[in-house]
Order: structure tokens, then C-alpha cells, then sequence
């Protein structure tokens, strides 16, 4: 099986077969002590696996925190610095994240900050995590269901993409994962979202999570602080956010983030169609390309202010003003986008017509 590598910023992300990669890895840095960092799903799912190619590596202690994004949080941190003191983990030991995107959003930002920094690898498990947070060098927390409020920007040392892990996840979990992958299509490269069209979810490979990673990869690199061009990352995620953070606080079972984020694409989608150019063909094709993957999720009418207020709390914000990136084509995008509260309310009402047409 072919092995991508995509340079980023300082360090390699390796896309198949990993394991070579990461024995070299371990053999070369040679850490004083070595932490693998799962949930309660990668510890069973992947990390047999995970220790049973890697001969080399004969000792480490594990740190396993509960799955879920309700999870992330400043008290689940504290457990896992806790437990590095108590293992005696060192300026020269190693985090290992082993997980989907709660794990390596919360274990990187746990490594970057116990002692001031110690070094960590990011094992993404998840298509979500593997196509999104894999590069970029984005930390984080969650608190009171606002979506990584808390966090840095800190780089690995490496990122290793095995997608036979991809296996190991239900149908959900993979739709979570497309959406993005939708998401770096729409933005900035056309022909990778009607690809994404004719593929479909039932053949992503190697190389279609190569294109994903790099198209990130590239827009990091050239804005790791999200100054400028790296807003364009945030197509869907204003909206999207808020409506994760609202189902995370009603929903007994909450959407998954890539859910969220499919609303919050067409939505923004609908803003981009009134504000900023998007053709109505064009945004017909998303509508239909979305909802022909993503559950119905109809937002309450009564909700606009608590999904207002999540949107104010966002980190992307800019003085006092919600702030979105739009298309203007598909492929095409233009950050640092306002829109009136009035506006923003007639797209989820957009949004709620859509569900309504489609089930009649």
C-alpha cells in the first residue's frame, strides 16, 4: 500500500501504511517515557492493533479517558495532567493521542501546556480527526459546550493517518468525517467536491484523505495563526458550531460534529446565496448534495436566541461581530462575512423548508 507524506509546518504527515514510519520515529527521538492517550471506544477498537505493530515499543503506561465530545473539557484535562505527574512523565516523555478528534484536541492541548510543553504525535482514528484536525496545529477544550474556547496553537512532532481504523467505525462516524472533506471541496478546489459527488463516501481510499489533508495542509501553511486565508476553514462551522453546542446541551443523543457542521454548510450556504454571489444553481447543488447524507435535524424556532448567543462566544468573532466565511462559487470563498441577526434567523428557517419539502 502507498505511503503519502505531506510536509507541514515542521513536521510529516504520513497517510497509510504508518507503522515503518513510526518505528523509525520512536527508534530515533528515544523518549524517557512514552504515554498513549485513548478513550473508552480507541481502547478497545484500535489500540490492540496500535501496540501489536510497533514491536519496539515495550513499555509505555496508558491514560484512558471517557469517549464523547461532552467529555473535552477542563476537568477530563486535569485528569490526564494528573495522571502524567503521577507516571512521572518528564519534559523528555511522549504523548501519543490515539483517537478521533476529542482525543487529539484535548491530548495535544494537555502536552502543550504539563511542564510547558512536552512533545506529542497525533494517531488520528477517526475520518473526522484524520481529515481535519491532522494538520494545522490547533489545541483544544470545550466549556459550558462552547467549542474549543480554550486552547493553543501547538504543533506535533508527527501525524500518522492508518485508515484500516477506518473499519472500525459505524456509518455515522464516517459521514461526520465527509462533511469536512465536502467542506475543503467547497472552499477551494471544484473539482475535489464533484469527486467527492461521484465518489461518494463508499470509496474514500488513501489518496482522497491525501487531498483532503493537503488542501488544508497548504491553506495552513500559509496562515498558521488564522490571520487571514484560514478563516476559509470556517465555512460552516459559525453556524455549525452553535448548533453542535445546542444539541450537546438538549440532546440526549447530540449530533456529531461533521452533523452539525452539514447544517451549518447550508446554511451559510443559503448567506452566501443572498450576500455574497453564490449562484442559486450552486446552491441548490449543495442542498441536495448534503441532505441526500444527513439527518433531519429540524432547529426549534424557539432556539434562535441560545444558538445567537453560542455564535456571539465564538472565537472567530471580531470586534463584537459574528463572523463567517462564504462562498462565492463553489471553489471559491471570502472570509470576514457579517450578517444582520435577522438574516442569519431566515436561514434556519431556509434550512427548516428544506426538511419540510423533503418529506413531503
Amino acid at each position: 500500500m502507498q505511503t503519502f507524506i505531506i510536509n507541514s509546518d515542521g513536521y510529516n504527515v504520513y497517510v497509510g501504511t504508518i507503522y515503518t514510519r513510526l518505528e523509525e520515529f520512536l527508534t530515533e527521538r528515544s523518549y524517557a517515557k512514552t504515554f498513549i492517550l485513548v478513550d473508552t471506544n480507541t481502547s478497545e477498537k484500535c489500540l490492540p492493533k496500535f501496540t501489536e505493530n510497533l514491536p519496539s515499543l515495550k513499555e509505555y503506561d496508558i491514560i484512558e479517558v471517557d469517549a464523547g465530545e461532552a467529555h473535552k473539557n477542563i476537568d477530563y484535562c486535569v485528569g490526564i495532567w494528573k495522571m502524567l505527574m503521577d507516571f512521572g512523565a518528564g519534559r523528555d516523555s511522549l504523548l501519543i493521542n490515539l483517537g478521533g478528534g476529542m482525543v487529539t484536541d484535548m491530548g495535544s492541548f494537555a502536552a502543550s501546556t504539563y511542564k510547558r510543553g512536552i512533545d506529542f504525535i497525533q494517531v488520528p482514528t477517526t475520518l473526522l480527526s484524520q481529515v481535519d484536525a491532522s494538520v494545522g496545529g490547533k489545541t483544544g477544550i470545550d466549556i459550558d459546550h462552547v467549542k474549543n474556547i480554550i486552547g493553543t496553537f501547538t504543533n506535533p512532532e508527527a501525524v500518522f493517518i492508518d485508515t484500516d481504523f477506518l473499519y472500525t467505525l459505524p456509518q455515522r462516524e464516517l459521514l461526520s468525517g465527509f462533511a469536512e472533506m465536502i467542506k475543503h471541496g467547497l472552499i477551494c478546489d471544484r473539482q475535489y467536491y464533484f469527486d467527492l459527488q461521484s465518489n461518494a463516501l463508499g470509496s474514500i481510499d488513501n489518496a482522497m484523505i491525501f487531498r483532503s489533508v493537503n488542501i488544508k495542509n497548504r491553506i495552513v501553511l500559509e496562515d498558521p495563526k488564522e490571520r487571514n486565508i484560514r478563516k476559509s476553514l470556517n465555512f460552516g462551522h459559525t453556524i455549525g458550531h452553535a448548533v453542535e453546542s445546542y444539541s450537546l446541551a438538549h440532546d440526549q443523543d447530540p449530533l456529531l460534529h461533521g452533523e452539525a457542521i452539514a447544517i451549518g454548510m447550508l446554511c451559510e450556504a443559503w448567506l452566501s446565496y443572498r450576500q455574497t454571489g453564490l449562484e442559486e444553481s450552486a446552491l441548490i447543488d449543495i442542498q441536495d448534495f448534503l441532505l441526500a447524507y444527513y439527518p433531519h435535524y429540524p432547529v426549534p424556532e424557539d432556539a434562535f436566541d441560545e444558538l445567537a448567543g453560542f455564535m456571539r462566544k465564538d472565537k472567530k468573532n471580531e470586534k463584537g461581530a459574528i463572523n463567517f466565511t462564504l462562498l462565492t462559487a463553489i471553489g471559491q470563498y471570502t472570509i470576514n462575512q457579517t450578517c444582520t441577526d435577522e438574516l442569519i434567523r431566515e436561514a434556519f428557517q431556509y434550512y427548516n423548508g428544506l426538511l419540510k419539502k423533503k418529506q413531503l
